[in-house]
């Protein structure tokens, strides 16, 4: 492995900022893996609506990444906002001293910046994508004007590192084209680790952003009824912003009394309740490569989730079950199968995501794919 240190710019769409503290936590983890072996520099811009001055600058080092975030007032003029985001970007780069190469996060419209300096600073870039938006039919509400450039940035970065093969194939349906390399999401294996669960109790737990379209909240506590009918010695833990928006459905149902409603937590504490689950639910009618199932995975806490997106390309067999979208009768089978047969193989599915998703093997294959650009 080249022991050589690269100063290596995170271009970012998206990254948590005091505007949206978890807007693109997995590219922070991202940028904190790749840190372990390169000086990361990171850009972020992003409207602040509290904001009195049109630009302000906030530079410090977070778990070892400099971040460098713009926040600009808004605007409604297309011309005064264009301004200001390139006048934040060009304040934002005088103040990262060296570049050897650009990891842009997210295709556009942070891959224009790396357009810029790929055709008038010579740097090379690759592009990591996490977006569910390429997939069909979310596909079909991005612009003839972003699939036009985008297909421009893709065709000059030298690596496209979509998160799963599935990404990959419904970008490559976009006709982006150019040289694919599927990097994983990351998990600090460190910490995400198994813990013996000594509770009597069938602990079911789901932690998402609660969007009903995308994560199909009411369909996992629909199930979740029909379960705890044939299973008493159960709850149901909701995790994520304004989860109690569905207690009238529990209310309804009869089950408040079974179900933990707690609001978004900060990421360390989702080890804990990882560790004391006896299952995961994941039930979203579309993903990429969600971090909440390989963290599970860590943590040696089965998973039961939808086979949508990119989870069964990294979802060994035996570490639970997948299932079909929108099916809650399949659900409530998986679940008995569960409580009846409890999957116990802590020490195997640490040892996968370690092999897999830890920071050091992410780091490294970016790393080798910077080395070969880099010389």
């Amino acid at each position: 492995m080249n022991t050589k240190k690269l100063s290596i710019l995170f271009l970012c769409g998206w990254y948590p900022s005091r505007v949206l503290p978890n807007n693109g936590d997995f590219i922070q983890r991202h940028a904190e893996a790749v840190s372990l072996l390169h000086d990361v520099s990171v850009l972020h811009i992003i409207s602040d609506a509290s904001l009195k001055k049109n630009i302000e600058v906030v530079t410090q080092k977070v778990n070892g990444v400099q971040t460098n975030i713009a926040y600009l007032k808004p605007s409604k003029n297309p011309v005064v906002k264009t301004y200001r985001f390139l006048k934040a970007f060009f304040t934002l780069l005088s103040k990262i001293e060296k570049i050897d190469f650009v990891h842009v996060n997210k295709l556009y419209p942070f891959g224009l910046f790396a357009l810029f300096l790929k055709w008038f600073r010579k740097k090379s870039f690759l592009i990591s994508e996490h977006w569910t938006g390429y997939h069909q039919p979310l596909s079909k509400n991005i612009s003839k004007t972003e699939i036009f450039l985008s297909k421009i940035i893709s065709k000059n970065a030298s690596f496209i590192c979509p998160v799963s093969k599935d990404l990959q194939k419904s970008m490559s349906m976009l006709n982006f084209k150019g040289n694919y390399n599927v990097v994983p999401n990351v998990v600090d294996t460190n910490l995400f680790i198994p813990k013996e669960n000594t509770s009597s109790k069938f602990t079911i737990l789901h932690i998402s952003n609660m969007l009903e379209e995308h994560k199909n909240v009411s369909g996992i506590i629909t199930a979740f009824s029909s379960f705890k009918k044939q299973i008493t010695n159960t709850e149901l833990i909701l995790i994520g912003e304004n989860s109690k928006k569905y207690k009238s459905q529990t209310d309804a149902l009869k089950i408040s009394n079974s179900i933990q409603f707690i609001d978004h937590i900060p990421h360390y504490k989702v080890i804990t309740y990882l560790q004391k689950s006896s299952v995961f639910v994941l039930f979203s009618n579309y993903e990429n490569l969600p971090c909440v199932i390989l963290e599970s995975f860590s943590c040696g806490t089965p998973v039961i989730s939808t086979n949508v997106g990119g989870i069964s390309e990294f979802f060994p067999k035996d570490f639970g079950y997948l299932i079909s979208p929108k099916n809650e009768n399949e659900l409530v089978e998986k679940l008995l199968d569960m409580y009846t047969n409890p999957i116990k193989n802590k020490t195997k599915m640490h040892e996968y995501a370690k092999a897999n998703f830890s920071y050091l093997q992410v780091a490294t294959t970016f790393s080798n794919l910077y080395f070969k650009i880099v010389h």
